[in-house]
């Protein structure tokens, strides 16, 4: 797990501003590839305040918060304490020595809309 964190927290770190914080992390874990970039994309469009209803998953998407806020960017990449709103993840089960893991990062602007037909 140490793997997968270090690399959601350095991809944040090397989008800084291009990525127009602060904004939602959605991450992507197991699958395949493909299945994990979808993951990450639907974790975005989750609703803002809505936790991970597997504990583990819960925690580990506060640890990543607290971990990308720590980084300083802030808005707009001028520094602070707030460089995420949310941290979400999406899981797929997939064998230990394949896993895959994607990072899809929304801007500040996250807009979406849902309508049932």
């Amino acid at each position: 797990i140490g793997g997968v964190k270090d690399f959601v927290v350095e991809t944040v770190r090397r989008a800084g501003p291009n990525a127009c914080p602060p904004g939602v992390v959605g991450v992507g874990i197991g699958g395949d590839l493909e299945k994990c970039a979808i993951l990450a994309k639907k974790a975005l469009y989750r609703g803002v305040g809505t936790k991970n209803r597997n504990p583990f998953y819960s925690s580990l998407e506060e640890e990543l918060l607290d971990e990308i806020n720590g980084l300083g960017i802030g808005p707009q990449s001028i520094g602070g304490t707030v460089t995420a709103l949310e941290v979400h993840i999406g899981v797929c089960p997939c064998h230990i020595g394949s896993l895959p893991v994607a990072v899809n990062l929304d801007c500040h602007a996250h807009r979406y809309k849902e309508a049932l037909l």
